[in-house]
C-alpha cells in the first residue's frame, strides 16, 4: 500500500511539474503532459526509488532522478515538439520541480519504507582485505600423525 501511495504522489508531482513546464512554454496538450508524467513516474520509480535509492543513498538518487527525467523529457519532447528552445526551458523547469519534490519523497521512503533491516549496503571487498584466523603450527599435525 505504501508503494501505491508513493507512486501516486510522484505521479501528481509530475503532472503538476509538466503542466507548468509544458503547457505554458510549448504547444503541448493534456495528453502529452499525462504521457510524460506516466512515463517518467514509472521509469523513475522503478529505476531510482526501488534500485538506486536503497543501494547508494539519497544524493545519488536525486542526481539520477534529475538526469533520467531530463533525458526522457528531452528525447520524447524533441520527437513531439518542434521548438528546441521551448523544450529545453520547459524540461529544465519541470525537472527542477520534480527533483525538488523528490527530496521529500526520498526522505519519506528512507524513513518509512526502507528500514535498517531491509536496507542492504554492499560492502566493497578489495584484494588487499585481510582475513584473521588462529595460526596453527604446521609441525604439530605431523607430530600427531607420527604418534
Amino acid at each position: 500500500m505504501k508503494h501505491i501511495s508513493i507512486f501516486l504522489t510522484k505521479l501528481l508531482i509530475a503532472l503538476f511539474a509538466f503542466s507548468i513546464g509544458f503547457l505554458f512554454f510549448t504547444e503541448a496538450t493534456y495528453v502529452d503532459v499525462l504521457t510524460f508524467a506516466l512515463l517518467t513516474t514509472t521509469v523513475s520509480y522503478i529505476a531510482v526509488d526501488l534500485i538506486i535509492l536503497p543501494q547508494f543513498g539519497n544524493r545519488v538518487a536525486l542526481v539520477s532522478d534529475f538526469i533520467l527525467t531530463y533525458f526522457i523529457v528531452w528525447v520524447f519532447g524533441s520527437v513531439l515538439f518542434t521548438n528546441y528552445m521551448l523544450i529545453a526551458w520547459g524540461s529544465i523547469l519541470a525537472t527542477g520541480i520534480i527533483t525538488f519534490c523528490e527530496v521529500f519523497v526520498h526522505s519519506y521512503l528512507v524513513k518509512h519504507v526502507y528500514t535498517k533491516e531491509s536496507h542492504r549496503q554492499h560492502k566493497a571487498r578489495f584484494a588487499f582485505d585481510t582475513e584473521f584466523a588462529k595460526e596453527e603450527d604446521p609441525t604439530s599435525s605431523i607430530k600427531k600423525d607420527r604418534e
